[in-house]
């Protein structure tokens, strides 16, 4: 499945959801159910820096071209916009990955509008850490 196209199973899934409550609620269901990392994968190397709660995201490649993404956060809200990146792009090609525009899809399914600046800006270095590896894994592909 394309990052297209799990983005529109996710879009439609947020659709029947009719207010940011109501969101919000699913969104932090969705980070309960986010597996944890090992203890040793949360350290200063897999750490994401800009967010107010602490996060952790490992990006490893996974066969060839595509990368798996596990991530962690103490923040249960932040849990659960791991889940969704995660269910966006995690086993997904590095060229997609790269490509495909993240902020402009959260505004699209109405979870941009109702985070506080500090939690977007935190969704934007998780999302900078992700593109970041796509494009040195697609340019290396």
């Amino acid at each position: 499945m394309t990052v297209t196209e799990r983005a529109q199973d996710i879009a439609a899934e947020f659709e029947f959801l009719d207010d940011w409550e109501t969101r919000y609620a699913h969104i932090i269901d969705m980070g309960k159910a986010n597996p944890s990392l090992e203890s040793s994968e949360r350290s200063e190397d897999t750490r994401v820096r800009g967010c107010a709660s602490q996060v952790w995201m490992v990006i490893e490649p996974e066969n060839g071209d595509h990368l798996k993404i596990r991530a962690e956060s103490d923040a249960l809200i932040v849990s659960g916009l791991i889940a969704i990146l995660i269910r966006l792009y995690s086993g997904a090609k590095a060229k997609e990955i790269a490509a495909f525009d993240a902020m402009a899809f959260f505004d699209e399914i109405g979870v941009s509008e109702a985070l506080s600046a500090q939690r977007s800006n935190g969704l934007a270095s998780m999302l900078e850490r992700i593109k970041s590896v796509a494009g040195t894994e697609a340019a290396a592909g």
